[in-house]
């Protein structure tokens, strides 16, 4: 049987030219024009892979991801974004989005992606089976890096490693948080045991309790198998709490209790399992922050953060950039066999000089995209993404003088979005030193 495409796009052309191509490749496809549209096919029929583009006339590419991720939870989802979109995109892919693809669209590209995540969805382990550790990720195969800030995240991974606390992996969206946690697992003493990924992100409120802890037959509407929940998977192992920021106050109280008690009652149960498991989790927001605000337990970030680990931003790992790029290079012409040979050294000045916003996953996207555009040797800068070469054009601000030093800062705060972060990096001082500045000029944010 064919698998079933859905392709969501408010350019009326464009969707029909896409769903002529795929059908073309054996695919069965139908096209939806609105959100509405996309809604009302996806509650008749279940799609293996949902197309989307970010903005629509009636409503945006996120909300459809949610809708998707509430119905049917193994249903693949592609982000069809254009440059200005692709920190959204960046930001979907936590909630449980496989991939976005820049427009313009390229046939082969889009189509390479499909056949990708369907591969995922075939080597998924079913629902309610026990999930094996999987050990040949393709982010188990990253190399480590030279530079001292990859020196010294490795000292600390291979520091907590062989102990049983709990780790707190903090870093951007594509900083390989996951990565940290399999190579932590990996040199634990529980290695043999299985790793159990969880993304915290894109599991609704409602069937929170079921992915966690899981149910028994019958237990409520849908129902209709028992199902082991992660804790029960994970047990002897590790499990991997991605994104723990995003989890709702009432789920954070139940998590708090089985992490407390090592114990766990699927949903319908009226007996107790014991669970031995080791917890990492990870975050791209600050949850100290978070504890204040009340939006995250005082209590449960305690028992998580035994240990910290701060994943570096790709920018900040200046003399891996070129290693990292080399290993792209090297998957992607094993993956769209291609033999490409390197980069061009306008493409190595502007990969230096870049500030990689989506970090690692960023660099592995573009760097597909241009070996796939690539028709040399060599990758040359005209086939990478226009927000990068826009960004060479606006080289960082630099402070010269006193005087012209508060409409400098001003300058990268707007440049910047007003990201303090990135802003300091476009200034090249540190976030202290911008902290200060701002507080000199009384500049308020």
């Amino acid at each position: 049987m064919s698998s079933k495409i859905l392709v969501i796009d408010d350019d009326t052309s464009f969707c029909v030219m896409l769903k002529t191509f795929l059908q073309k490749k054996g695919y069965e496809v139908t096209n939806a024009f609105t959100a509405r549209e996309a809604e009302n096919a996806i509650k008749d029929q279940v799609f293996d892979v949902v197309l989307t583009d970010i903005r629509l006339p009636d409503s945006d590419g996120i909300q459809i991801l949610k809708s998707i991720k509430e119905v049917s939870f193994n249903t693949q989802v592609i982000l069809m974004t254009g440059y200005t979109d692709i920190k959204t995109a960046v930001s979907a892919m936590k909630m449980g989005a496989y991939d976005y693809v820049g427009k313009p669209i390229n046939p082969d590209e889009i189509l390479h992606t499909i056949e990708q995540c369907l591969k995922k969805k075939t080597d998924k382990p079913e629902a309610n089976s026990p999930k094996k550790d999987n050990t040949a990720t393709s982010e188990a195969s990253f190399v480590k890096g030279i530079s001292s800030t990859s020196n010294q995240l490795h000292e600390y991974v291979s520091l907590v490693s062989p102990t049983n606390m709990s780790v707190l992996i903090i870093g951007d969206s594509g900083t390989g948080k996951e990565y940290i946690a399999h190579t932590i697992h990996m040199q634990s003493k529980r290695k043999g045991k299985p790793f159990i990924p969880v993304d915290c992100g894109a599991i609704p409120k409602e069937l929170a309790s079921s992915e966690f802890f899981g149910h028994i037959k019958g237990s409520f509407t849908g129902a209709i198998n028992d199902k082991v929940g992660h804790f029960e998977a994970a047990n002897g192992g590790t499990l991997f709490l991605d994104e723990v920021g995003n989890l709702s106050y009432e789920v954070q109280i139940q998590l708090l209790r089985a992490l407390q008690e090592r114990k766990v009652k699927p949903v319908g149960s009226n007996h107790e399992i014991k669970v031995d498991i080791r917890v990492i989790a990870a975050t791209n927001e600050d949850l100290s922050e978070a504890v204040k605000r009340g939006d995250f337990r005082e209590d449960l970030y305690h028992r998580l953060n035994e240990f910290c680990i701060q994943a570096p931003r790709l920018s900040e790992r200046k003399h891996d950039i070129m290693i990292f790029a080399h290993h792209f290079l090297a998957q992607a012409n094993e993956d769209l066999e291609k033999d490409i040979k390197g980069f061009d050294d306008e493409v190595i000045d502007l990969f230096m000089n870049y500030d990689w916003p989506g970090n690692l996953r960023e660099m592995k996207n573009t760097i597909k995209r241009s070996v796939l555009l690539t028709k040399e040797d060599f990758v040359p800068i005209e086939v990478l993404p226009q927000e990068m070469l826009s960004a060479s054009e606006n080289p960082p601000v630099v402070l010269y003088t006193k005087e012209n030093e508060e409409a400098a800062i001003r300058q990268a705060l707007e440049q910047a979005g007003f990201n303090k972060s990135k802003a300091a990096k476009l200034l090249n001082i540190d976030r202290k030193t911008l902290y200060n500045k701002l507080k000199l000029y009384s500049i308020d944010l």
